[in-house]
This record gives structure tokens, C-alpha cells and sequence, in this order.
């Protein structure tokens, strides 16, 4: 199965120590460094994920549980008037995150924050997080990558200008954390709290 590249450091450290005090010390002491280092590969696992069909849907963006479903949380989401989707991510749940519409990435941002753990709420305005906008025929979706108190960094290797179809790989988000989907007032919600999603492959909306 592919690895995704952030997590080759991890994977390739807990094993070139194990290796190490396994020469050196004994075995017995390096077995918690080769399980680390296994627990890295499954947690940075990238699995092929096939997109359904359709121009106006919404993809998950991320594999977890919906945390919201409905109209925004006005201290959370962007300016003006918008529905929301969040995701909320486990230690176990594939990390990769993808593109939930396709369209043009207008803008890219990154914000510096707090570590709070991910399903609270006021996480999505505290913590460090980075959001990618894109424009479908003219409607506006807004993506939001959230660490949480694991997740430490995130990963997103989008620009302005590119040109996105829904289901795209571009970024990762390391050790648990959320994902925030913003969406026209006029789209049509497709899950609800509760739900379990894939990414790239659950719809959550409709445009």
C-alpha cells in the first residue's frame, strides 16, 4: 500500500532506532520501536480511493465521523452565510486528506494556533489550521484542515491556480485532528451527525 511521503521520517526513525538497540542492546528492548514504527505506516497508509461520478457533488474530504451537519457555526466559519460539514478524525482513521470539488483553488491559507482537541468546538477558530477556497462554476467551497491535541502539523501542498477534480489527494494531517467543509447556503447536505465518512468517496453534499 502507498505511504505518504510525511510520514517516510517517522517510520524510517522508529526503525533505523529499533535496528539500532537492537544490535546493540537486545532485541527484547528494540520490539517497541518496530511496533512504532509499524503503528507510523499504518497511520500514514494512503490507501486508492475511486471518486463517484458527478460535477455537483461533495466529497468527504477525510475518513471519520461527522460532527456537524447543517448551517454554520457563526464564529467558525468564513465570512457571510454558509452550511457546514465537520469531520472529525481518530488516531486509526486514514489521514490523507482530498479535494472535496473539483473547480480552481483561488486561495490558500495557513494560520498559526492552539492544540485543543479537535471535536471541540471552539477548535475550529483556535487552533492551527490551513484552508483551501475553491471556485465550482462560480460557487465558493472552503476546506479546512484543523489539528487537534495529537495533530500537530498540517500538510497541504495545493497553490492558488490549480486546477482540482473532487477526490484529488492534496494533504495530510498528522496524528488525529478535523476537517471543516464550508458550503453554499443553496447545497443540499447529504449526511448527518453521527454518519462515518471516506474520504474521496463518501458524497456529503450536493451543489
Amino acid at each position: 500500500m502507498r505511504i505518504d511521503p510525511a510520514g517516510l521520517p517517522f517510520i524510517g526513525g522508529a526503525l533505523v532506532l529499533g535496528r539500532l538497540v537492537g544490535v546493540t542492546v537486545g532485541w527484547a528492548l528494540a520490539l517497541p520501536l518496530i511496533a512504532l514504527g509499524a503503528f507510523f505506516a499504518y497511520f500514514f497508509r494512503d490507501p486508492d480511493r475511486r471518486a463517484p461520478a458527478g460535477d455537483e457533488i461533495v466529497l468527504s474530504p477525510a475518513d471519520g465521523r461527522v460532527l456537524v451537519a447543517g448551517p454554520a457555526t457563526p464564529e467558525a466559519a468564513p465570512e457571510g452565510e454558509w452550511q457546514q460539514v465537520s469531520i472529525f478524525l481518530s488516531p486509526m482513521n486514514v489521514h490523507v486528506n482530498r479535494v472535496p470539488a473539483s473547480g480552481r483553488i483561488t486561495r490558500v491559507s495557513y494560520t498559526p494556533g492552539r492544540f485543543l482537541p479537535a471535536y471541540r468546538h471552539e477548535a475550529a477558530t483556535s487552533n492551527e489550521r490551513s484552508e483551501i477556497w475553491i471556485d465550482h462554476a462560480g460557487q465558493t467551497v472552503v476546506a479546512r484542515q484543523i489539528v487537534g491535541l495529537l495533530a500537530r502539523r498540517v500538510v497541504c501542498r495545493l497553490k492558488a491556480g490549480a486546477d482540482v477534480r473532487a477526490g484529488d489527494r492534496f494533504g495530510i494531517m498528522k496524528f488525529g485532528s478535523r476537517m471543516d467543509v464550508f458550503l453554499p447556503p443553496t447545497a443540499i447536505i447529504a449526511v448527518k451527525v453521527g454518519d462515518l465518512v471516506r474520504g474521496g468517496e463518501t458524497v456529503i453534499a450536493v451543489l
